[in-house]
């Protein structure tokens, strides 16, 4: 597999974190090992143009406070239960997608949907192959509960008659956390189109818990890009370069359409002559339409399930 090629300096690097690579490059210290995790870029069409929702996380958090997230979060180790019913492609397809092995897919894929619906209240799922969940603000204690972890996605699923829609999901992309960081993090991204009927917010309907987030807004991805260059937001760096890709598109199906080749980017503390930059990897290839173990909305006579 090859390596992502480098491109110019990226954002100021904090003295900390300049540090630990000082410390990781001579042999003092070893990097962290990230922990698996999902996000899912959540689009819709907006008088002709495409927004993505993003979250500001809470100020208080030890991680990336303030800045404007996707929707996401780490596995949990219930994500991986083979009890969770799917419709659509399965592990193995993913698998493929991914470049994983097939359980290690079907964790990625569950907590993508999971962490969704904990932090935006959007579900991806549905009674079968053909149904979606038109209102998921009926769902608002499930989700409360799944934040608070006294229940389980298989758990909520079964109890409502529900499956995973997992061809509404595009994967798009595999960002891995600098080597430097104290907490890293291996990311696969995918993108999905909000179900009609349903809305992304930040807080359960109810309750006063946001979670890790305090607001969401959906917003135009050049818009998005153009507040973060004026300083009036905060993007991470995987953000901001999934933002560039999305504006290169003209709507949300030819974002869905799109088969990003998934491989590693892995962002680098450089420390040279006493000197700290950030470099960031260019963006993956595409291939184009997709073809293969197809994702995305499917008519009624493409049927797959597990």
């Amino acid at each position: 597999m090859n390596e992502p090629r480098m491109t110019g300096s990226g954002p100021v690097v904090p003295r900390g974190l300049a540090e630990r690579a000082r410390d990781i490059s001579e042999g003092r210290l070893a990097p962290a090992v990230p922990r698996d995790a999902a996000t899912v870029i959540l689009l819709r069409q907006d008088a002709g143009r495409v927004e993505a929702f993003l979250l500001r996380r809470t100020a208080e958090l030890e991680f990336a406070p303030g800045a404007y997230v996707f929707p996401g979060g780490s596995v949990d180790a219930r994500d991986a239960d083979p009890g969770v019913g799917w419709a659509g492609p399965g592990p193995a397809d993913f698998a493929a997608l991914l470049d994983v092995p097939p359980d290690r897919a079907r964790a990625l894929v569950c907590a993508a949907v999971r962490e969704t619906f904990e932090e935006s209240g959007v579900l991806l799922a549905g009674a079968s192959h053909d149904d979606l969940v038109g209102d998921s603000a009926a769902l608002a204690a499930d989700r409360h509960a799944l934040l608070a972890g006294s229940t389980s996605l298989a758990e909520v699923l079964g109890r409502r008659g529900l499956v995973l829609r997992t061809d509404l999901l595009t994967p798009w992309a595999r960002w891995i956390t600098p080597e430097a960081s104290p907490r890293r993090f291996d990311t696969w991204f995918f993108a999905a189109a909000l179900p009609a009927g349903q809305d992304a917010t930040a807080a359960p309907e109810g309750h006063a818990d946001p979670g890790e987030s305090e607001s969401g807004s959906w917003l135009r991805p050049a818009s998005a890009l153009e507040a973060a260059q004026a300083g009036q937001m905060t993007l991470l760096p995987p953000t901001a370069v999934t933002l560039g890709e999305l504006a290169g598109h003209p709507d949300v199906p030819a974002i869905l359409a799109c088969r990003q080749v998934i491989t590693p980017r892995l962002p680098k503390v450089i420390v040279e002559d006493g000197r700290v930059r950030l470099a960031l990897p260019q963006s993956g290839p595409r291939s184009g339409p997709r073809s293969g173990p197809r994702t995305g909305p499917r008519s009624g006579e493409e049927r797959e399930s597990q």
